[in-house]
Parts: C-alpha cells; structure tokens; sequence
C-alpha cells in the first residue's frame, strides 16, 4: 500500500539514544526495564523488544482506525518497515514466530488478529501456541493493574517449542506485561530465548 507523502510525514520512526530493552527513548537501560529485570519472577524473560514508530497523535488515531473500526487494510501501511526491521534484527537468530493472540471475543468483535496480520508479512515461520484467557481491554487498565494481573495466557501443549529461540508480534509495547506474561508461559514450556517485535513504543 502506497502512503501519501503528508500522512508519511507523519509516521515518526523512533531513533537516536534509545534503551536496548525496550526500545524507549533514554540513554541506557530505562528505569521500567530496570524494574522488570529486578524482579525475581521476571529476570530474563524477554530479551529484547524492538519498536518500530513513536505513538504520537496521528499514530494513536491510525491504530484506533486499524484496531477498534475494523480497517485491516492499514497493516499493509506497516509491511516494508516492519519487514526490513525483522531482516536487520531478528532474521538470523529466530526460528519461529508467535503472534500475540486475541481472546475468541475479541477476534470475533474486531474480524481478525492485528499481530497475525503483521507476522504473515515476515515470511517466517509461523506458531500458535498461546491462548488467550483474559478478555479485558489492556488499554483500560494502568501500568500495575496489567504488571500484576495473572497471566493472560495459557498455552496449547501440542505444539513443541522446547529449545526453540521464538520472536512474539504485536502491535504496541505499553507497560511490556502482555508480551512478558506471553514469554514467561512459553520460557515454562522451555522455549529457549524469547524477544518481541512491535510497530510502536507507547
């Protein structure tokens, strides 16, 4: 899908000093990372996320045109940059991919998987393993509700993923809960290494 060159414009890829965990902007690893890695129960769960754009205004009113009105056609907006980010960073050291699944009420209310769509643009590998259990918006939630929740997940046992290094795909990294209660139940199921990619670094 070709992008008008005002709306391009508009579509702010994140640069410069950013943390190596998150892909946040700070110099260094950012003090929510810090947090994370501190924490017994979630110490090398994920390994790294990479983000691909800043959530600015217009990136906010794309994402609630993509996500909450049904528009798949925009992910096609995403699938160059997306695609050169996956080669660069993550190519050479995935075996297989994991997008972050949709409760059935959700996928059922929204007519497809955001993060499936995106992941079919990488020509990769692609696994469903994870189940979703908890059907509340995490958009609606604050930082320590979602870090505290049980996990979201459960997983589906016959598909293996022992010693398998695994990249989860979804759309925004907020707090980093959902994609590390996603990793920690596939890190219990002995995958091997766990990182993330997403469009956007809110």
């Amino acid at each position: 899908m070709k992008v008008c060159e005002s709306c391009n414009s508009h579509l702010k890829k994140i640069e410069g000093d950013i943390c190596p965990k998150c892909s946040r902007e700070n110099e260094g690893v950012c003090y929510d990372c810090k947090r994370w890695e501190d924490d017994p129960k979630w110490k090398n769960i994920l390994d790294r996320n990479v983000s691909i754009y800043e959530y600015n205004p217009f990136m906010k009113e794309l994402l609630a045109r993509y996500k909450f009105r049904g528009d798949a056609e925009i992910s096609n907006v995403f699938k160059e940059e997306l695609c050169f980010t996956y080669k660069r960073e993550f190519q050479k050291e995935v075996d297989l991919i994991v997008p972050i699944p949709l409760s059935e009420e959700r996928l059922y209310e929204r007519g497809f998987n955001q993060s499936v769509l995106l992941a079919q643009f990488l020509k990769a590998p692609i696994i469903t393993p994870l189940i979703r259990i908890n059907h509340e918006k995490q958009s609606k939630k604050s930082r320590r509700e979602r870090i505290n929740h049980s996990n979201y997940f459960t997983i589906n046992d016959t598909i293996c993923i022992k010693g398998k290094n695994l990249l989860l795909i979804d759309d925004i990294y907020t707090t980093g809960s959902t994609l590390r209660h996603a990793a920690k139940i596939l890190k219990e199921k002995n995958a091997q290494n766990i990182s993330s990619l997403t469009l956007i670094r809110s």
